[in-house]
Order: C-alpha cells, then sequence, then structure tokens
C-alpha cells in the first residue's frame, strides 16, 4: 500500500470515487472542522485553569484526530470484505474490556461509571470503540440471517446480548439503549420477523425500565428532567444551565467565543453539553445549519443504503447511519431537556479521544459502502495495476 494514501490531503484516488462517497467525505471533513472550532471554544476556559494551558484539552483532541484520520484513510482504501471479515475478533476483543472495566481496580471510574481502562496516560473506553463493529457484526449476521443454521443465530445473539449487559453494568445506560436500537433496526432491516422483533423490542423496555428501577441516579436524573426547575440548584442544575444556554443563544446567537454559560456554570460543557455552548454562540439560525447537516449525512447514508447490490453492505451503510445521526440528535435532544440527561458524546464534536476514533472509523466505513456501491469503478491504490487492467481490455476488443 502506497504510505502517501494515508494522509488525506495526499490521497489522490479521490476524484475517481462514486458522488455520494465524495460527498460523504467532505461532509465528514466539514462536521470535524467545525467541531474542533466549538470545542477549542468549550474547553479553552476550563483548561487554562485546570491545566494551566487554554490549549491544552484542544492539542490533545488535535493528536487524536491525526491518529484517527490515519484509520480513517486506511479504511476507505481497504475492501470492505475484509474489514467485515476482521469485525468479529474487533468485536471480541473490546467486549472483553468493557467486563475488564467491571472489575475493581481495573475499571476507571468517572461519576459513578466504570467505563474506563486507563493505559498509561492514554484512557480506553471499550462502549465507545466497540460501535462501529458492532454495526459490521450485526450486519453480517442479519443480512445472512436466513442462511445461517439456528446455532450460529443464538451464539451471536447472545454475544450481543453480552455487550449490552456489560456496558449497562459500568453502569452506562445511554450507549447501551443506542447499541440496543441500532442492532434492533438492522434487524428490522434485515427481515428478521416481526414476533422475534417485537419479543426483543419488549424485552429491551423492560431492561431499561429495571435498569433505571434500580440505580438510583437514573432515577434522579429522570425526575429532574420532567421538572428541572424544582430543583435547580440540585439534580436539576445541570439541564437548567444547559437550557439557559440554548435560550441565551437566541437567532443569531452570543457569538464565537462569548459563551458565558462555559465560565464554569455548566458542567462538562466540552463533553456532554458541547451542544449548549454552540447553541448559545450560534444561536437557532447556527442550530439548524447543524441539524441540516446531519440531515444531509442522514439522506447521502441513505442513498449508499439503497444503492447497495449486497444485502449486508445495505445493512453495514444503515447501521453506521444509524449510529452517527441518532447518537448525534440523542445528544442534542439532552442539551434542550427534550430527554433525561445522560453522558452521550457528540460526534466529533465532544472531547475525547475514543468518540473520535469511532466516529471517524464509522464514516470511513460508510464511505468504504459508497465506493463498492456505485457502479463507478473502484480505483485500485497501485495505478500501475490499473493501467495493466487497462490494457488488457482493449487487446479484447481488438
Amino acid at each position: 500500500m502506497n504510505l502517501r494514501n494515508l494522509i488525506p490531503i495526499f490521497d489522490d484516488s479521490v476524484s475517481n470515487w462514486a458522488l455520494e462517497a465524495r460527498l460523504l467525505r467532505w461532509l465528514t471533513f466539514i462536521w470535524l472542522f467545525v467541531g474542533l472550532i466549538i470545542l477549542f471554544s468549550a474547553s479553552y476556559v476550563v483548561a487554562d485553569v485546570r491545566q494551566g494551558d487554554g490549549l491544552y484539552y484542544f492539542k490533545r483532541q488535535i493528536l487524536w484526530v491525526l491518529a484517527s484520520l490515519f484509520a480513517f484513510n486506511f479504511i476507505v482504501n481497504r475492501p470492505l470484505q475484509k474489514i467485515l471479515g476482521a469485525s468479529h475478533w474487533f468485536l471480541g476483543i473490546f467486549l472483553l474490556l468493557i467486563f475488564v472495566t467491571l472489575v475493581p481496580g481495573l475499571g476507571k471510574k468517572a461519576f459513578d461509571a466504570a467505563r474506563w481502562i486507563a493505559l498509561g496516560p492514554i484512557p480506553i473506553q471499550p462502549s465507545e470503540l466497540i460501535k462501529p463493529f458492532l454495526v459490521l457484526q450485526s450486519a453480517r449476521l442479519f443480512g445472512q440471517w436466513e442462511k445461517l443454521a439456528w446455532r450460529v443465530r443464538l451464539t451471536w445473539l447472545a454475544i450481543f446480548g453480552l455487550v449490552i449487559l456489560g456496558i449497562l453494568a459500568q453502569p452506562n445506560l445511554s450507549t447501551a439503549a443506542l447499541c440496543g436500537i441500532t442492532i434492533w433496526l438492522i434487524a428490522l432491516a434485515g427481515g428478521v420477523p416481526y414476533k422475534y422483533l417485537a419479543g426483543t423490542a419488549i424485552g429491551g423496555f423492560a431492561l431499561g425500565i429495571l435498569s433505571i428501577s434500580i440505580k438510583e441516579y437514573q432515577r434522579k436524573r429522570v425526575m429532574s428532567f420532567l421538572n428541572p426547575w424544582a430543583d435547580a440548584t440540585g439534580d436539576g442544575y445541570q439541564l437548567v444551565q444547559s437550557l439557559l444556554a440554548v435560550g441565551s443563544g437566541k437567532t443569531w446567537g452570543a457569538g464565537f467565543g462569548m459563551s458565558q454559560q462555559k465560565l464554569f456554570y455548566l458542567p462538562i460543557q466540552d463533553t456532554d453539553f458541547i451542544f449548549a455552548i454552540f447553541a448559545e454562540e450560534f444561536g437557532f439560525v447556527g442550530s439548524i445549519v447543524l441539524l441540516l447537516m446531519l440531515a444531509a449525512f442522514a439522506t447521502l447514508g441513505l442513498m449508499v443504503a439503497l444503492k447497495a447490490k449486497n444485502p449486508i453492505h445495505r445493512l453495514v451503510a444503515m447501521g453506521i447511519t444509524t449510529v452517527m445521526v441518532g447518537q448525534s440528535l440523542l445528544h442534542i435532544a439532552v442539551a434542550t431537556g427534550a430527554l433525561p440527561t445522560t453522558g452521550l458524546p457528540l460526534p466529533m464534536f465532544s472531547y475525547g479521544g475514543n468518540s473520535m476514533i469511532a466516529s471517524l472509523i464509522g464514516a470511513a466505513i460508510l464511505i468504504r459502502v459508497a465506493r463498492e456501491s456505485s457502479e463507478a469503478e473502484v480505483v485500485p491504490l497501485h495505478r500501475p495495476q490499473l493501467e495493466k487492467k487497462r490494457q488488457r481490455q482493449r487487446r479484447r476488443m481488438f
């Protein structure tokens, strides 16, 4: 493989990609660029006070972006069949790591949730990293559901169940729900009988209710979500401050860098509530533009899925689109008080290397599907090989 092709600005094969693939690539980079701008604004004051360097979080995020972009370009230039063939290994590794986070002393806690493993200075969050591979493996299962024996079906369904239960035990209800809904939608698109889907949906809903009933902090979040102003300085404080940030943006926003809520009024404003800072600085108009960008990404993802001739590829495109756009909408819903407060990052906006890696890997997989699903030729990495192929085709013609 030509190493230059691992660097996005040197990837000269892009001009030969299908239209949807090129549009998704540019839309991903725009999404990433805007996210970095907002993170710079949202994190500067906090980083300056806590770390003595206002650029501390921003510089670390840049390093994660550079590493993620290498993975991004590797995947968009890799045959999807090979990526699918390796997905079960990554799924198994991250599933194991999810349960490692539950081991006292190994899992790193934050806000009473053990979701990380510390590898020196690098925190690993397996529940984030597993998402794209969960989509790939779900597509492999449900894309050939009718051809598989029940033993194989039940084995993988049990593994998916372990993934959700492991994430739920951390506890991380929002990510567990997102993963469960994504698998369910892929199964629906794959043609799994409705009787199985209905039973799974009821079971998942009951599991969520049980988790809220057992976990006191989750129950408090739901109660404060119903009326945050009843305890504006206690359980409802975070949501109240987020709503104040969103409302303060008005039509055009306070202007870039001019947010007041990021001055230690709104907690974790650079991760779980970064949309509130975006809405405060860019207002209603900026928020609508962001939603239109998400709508464009979702539309392109759906077009790629509809064009895909391979059923597994179709389900991969639908699953990745669901994860990226669905998680974004859930984050926005939390920040605006439409859903109970929960820790769900905004893809390519929120601070965190694990979320960045998972987001760019997901986008790369979708772009790869777009390249292979189009009638346009997928250009090999080595142009001399392409030229030899064309010469052989000319000889056959004459």
